[in-house]
């Protein structure tokens, strides 16, 4: 326990750097972009110069760029995002009203592919060259090269449009009164297609890694010495081979968390779901540089508290981890 804190109070202090050189790096990313908020609006809905000059004061655009940088780092400080010019309020209120869609597809996605991926890769891996394992192996292959916005046009078409057993997009059914476990079966229908376009490519990732993981298992002398003891081939796999293939898998369930935020925002899009991914895009059209900067900065804690979990997760797992952060 006293390990995991210490890994853990490491961590959240490297935190802290990497959350202010995601801010400022986006921020003037952000600033080196062509136009503003302002352009944006004018352009959509039209303008005079006065126009133009109250709406740059009101948002505060006609400050420097530094200016406006120290005001947020100082406003960050008191855990204020700022206000959303698309939106009209606070840009944390309208965060965390499609921060929770966007958990729900990530969650979903994530232990279905991590734990059908695994499943699989033990299953191909527990008789390497066989059959289902050369199977297996070539259909993760071709599965790993379809691109993810392909994939969901491809379920739309044969799930939605044609067989229509699942709807096409959105999170729920509009205006439908439906509460407690009635509304969680609407959701999860609604899931199921945005679920597995996002979970099946890093299904095949992990599945692949698993059997690679397992092959390379087998030829340890640990594994030579459990066949010498006769033990069954079903524990061998599962007490010896597969428990230290999923090391690396865990590992990698924290390195692309990252990539599944990112590739949500396309699923997201292409399924017309309230997230987080949705909402950048809305941002970006927009030019709504505080709530796009507020969006990477929450994205970011996610990935920082997911690669912690596994951090931790890791040293619960192999003590040999924990013992070497703690002595460094």
């Amino acid at each position: 326990m006293n390990r995991a804190l210490i890994l853990l109070r490491r961590r959240l202090v490297g935190s802290v750097f990497v959350l202010l050189i995601v801010v400022i790096g986006t921020f003037l990313l952000l600033e080196a972009a062509p136009g503003d908020a302002v352009d944006a609006y004018i352009v959509s809905t039209g303008g005079d110069a006065g126009m133009i000059e109250l709406l740059r004061h009101r948002w505060g655009l006609d400050q420097s760029a530094l200016t406006r940088l120290a005001n947020y780092l100082w406003a960050l400080l008191h855990l204020d995002l700022g206000q959303s010019v698309t939106f009209s309020g606070p840009i944390r209120d309208v965060i965390l009203e499609r921060l929770p869609n966007t958990l729900l597809l990530m969650g979903s996605a994530t232990a279905l592919s991590f734990g059908l991926g695994s499943a699989l890769g033990i299953y191909a891996g527990a008789r390497p060259g066989s059959f289902r394992d050369r199977f297996l192996s070539i259909g993760s292959l071709a599965l790993y090269a379809v691109p993810g916005f392909w994939l969901a046009l491809v379920l739309i078409i044969i799930f939605a449009v044609d067989l229509r057993w699942f709807p096409i997009g959105g999170i729920e059914s509009i205006a439908s009164g439906k509460t407690g476990l009635e509304r969680a079966a609407d959701i999860a229908r609604h899931l199921i297609l945005p679920v597995s376009a996002l979970g099946f490519i890093y299904l095949a990732l992990y599945l692949r890694m698993m059997r690679a993981g397992m092959a390379e298992v087998w030829r340890q002398d640990f594994v030579l010495a459990a066949r010498a003891k006769g033990l069954s081939r079903r524990r061998i796999v599962l007490a010896h081979v597969a428990r230290n293939a999923l090391l690396p898998l865990v590992t990698m369930l924290g390195l692309q968390s990252a990539q599944m935020l990112g590739g949500s925002v396309v699923i997201e899009s292409v399924f017309s779901v309230p997230g987080l991914g949705r909402l950048a895009q809305e941002a970006v059209a927009a030019r709504d540089t505080p709530l796009l900067l507020g969006i990477i900065l929450v994205s970011a804690v996610l990935v920082i508290i997911i690669n912690l979990l596994v951090d931790i997760a890791y040293a619960f797992l192999d003590p040999r981890v924990g013992a070497s952060e703690t002595s460094a």
